[in-house]
């Protein structure tokens, strides 16, 4: 399987920080017992209970998906034509066919707009809707801010025996928790669930152990921490930490609920060819049933979309299967009753130049981008903000990424306005602007 990069050479190997290792090497325990106590979480009464993000990592065009300029000259408005979609006045680019089709269910931003034109800071910007407090370069992994994910975890709680935050295949560059610890950073599902006997590592007992081994060695850990307690009793014992962290490893091997989500192979083969068989699709499939097993934030990276040369022929072949994915799974959850409940979110950190370079094609530009927003309440069929004729700037409605993040915490039941406070006792605004995009709530 070929490896999507940036264009600093990030591939998404490079960029998994926080995968989790077998059982037996510890990692996923290694993990849990990292994650700092971050106190309880009360429940909130929501339009929309979940949100599946789908990060389009490098900055995807905007000319050459929601927000085309058929009347801008060849060298701005590119290769790809305009197409009509279910709602008058709405176009889209070529490519877009299925979500053309679908577009009464779904809103487009075409009027945020930054100051953040490298992956790094605009990764961390539309991640947390935060922007750096320092400058950062553009392969920079940096986490100034808990990511949209974790506070979604941090405040929503997680269903039984499962984590509250997902991240496939890979953890985003600033997709993390920051001073929330780790106890709200993403499990990383990398696996691939299109491949044949797709499993997850650290939600199955691991083939060389036998079910019985594997309570048996549980049963003697219960049996040698006892001990240890009763050597030593203090109120901050990390042995009872410990034991706590494993006890939570053991939940989620032994969960009927996560063994469920996970099991992609109960879907009907209509249904899973109608996500497409691809890692992307699968994925997203997988989304949607985590988001039925309760799990309140999924994210989906897709790397590649940095696409300073061939755009127009690297696209051609990617927007119309990926294009196709989305529309399948923003049907599925419709047609499911699910859809008024889950969030779905298409972006990614910036747009791209007006101007076609001299290889064919587009450069970092965060005057201008597009968010396409579905579900969760969102009012579909609808188009807010504008950029000017050439797709320069965005010019009416103007909105920042706090707009965007406010408007995803508003929808999720978070108030945008929470204060949220580091180990250190140290006051932080969750979004320093908190005022959600009103077109979109509903």
């Amino acid at each position: 399987m070929s490896e999507h990069t940036n264009c600093q050479g990030v591939t998404r190997r490079d960029c998994l920080r926080l995968g989790l290792g077998s059982l037996l090497g510890g990692g996923f325990v290694h993990a849990l017992r990292l994650r700092s106590l971050a106190g309880s979480t009360e429940s909130r009464a929501a339009r929309a209970k979940s949100c599946i993000l789908i990060w389009l990592d490098g900055g995807p065009t905007h000319y050459e998906t929601f927000d085309p300029k058929p009347e801008a000259p060849k060298e701005i408005r590119g290769e790809f034509e305009a197409i009509r979609t279910r709602v008058p006045g709405m176009l889209f680019s070529q490519h877009l066919k299925r979500l053309a089709a679908v577009a009464d269910k779904l809103a487009v931003v075409r009027s945020i707009r930054h100051n953040q034109g490298n992956h790094g800071a605009g990764n961390h910007y539309m991640m947390t809707g935060a922007p750096p407090r320092i400058p950062v370069g553009c392969g920079a992994f940096v986490s100034f801010h808990p990511s949209l994910g974790s506070v979604v975890a941090h405040e929503r709680g997680a269903p039984a025996s499962m984590p509250a935050y997902f991240s496939m295949p890979q953890m985003s560059r600033s997709g993390g928790p920051n001073f929330l610890g780790a106890k709200y950073a993403p499990f990383v599902v990398a696996e691939n669930p299109n491949s044949p006997g797709f499993q997850v590592r650290d939600v199955a007992i691991p083939r060389e152990l036998s079910a019985g081994r594997f309570e048996s060695r549980k049963q003697v850990r219960v049996r040698v921490d006892r001990m240890l307690r009763m050597h030593d009793k203090a109120a901050d014992d990390p042995v009872a930490a410990l034991d706590e962290h494993y006890q939570q490893g053991f939940d989620l091997i032994s969960s009927k609920q996560a063994q469920a989500a996970f099991d992609i192979g109960r879907e009907p083969d209509r249904v899973r060819e109608a996500y497409g068989r691809s890692p992307f699709g699968q994925r997203a499939l997988l989304a949607r049933r985590l988001v039925e097993a309760g799990v309140p934030f999924v994210t989906l990276y897709e790397g590649g979309w940095d696409h300073h040369t061939n755009l127009f022929k690297s696209l051609g072949q990617r927007l119309p299967p990926f294009e196709a994915t989305v529309a399948a799974l923003i049907e599925d959850l419709s047609r499911r009753g699910l859809l008024e409940s889950t969030l779905v979110l298409a972006l990614g950190e910036f747009g791209r130049t007006p101007q076609i370079n001299k290889d064919a094609g587009r450069d970092h530009w965060s005057n201008a981008m597009s968010v396409l927003f579905a579900g969760g309440g969102t009012p579909g069929g609808q188009v807010v903000g504008a950029t000017d004729k050439r797709g320069y700037a965005a010019v009416e409605r103007v909105l920042s990424p706090e707009n965007f993040a406010s408007t995803v915490y508003a929808k999720l039941g978070i108030d945008p306005a929470k204060i949220l406070y580091a180990p250190n006792g140290r006051p932080t605004h969750l979004v320093s602007d908190p005022t959600p995009i009103a077109e979109l709530m509903g």
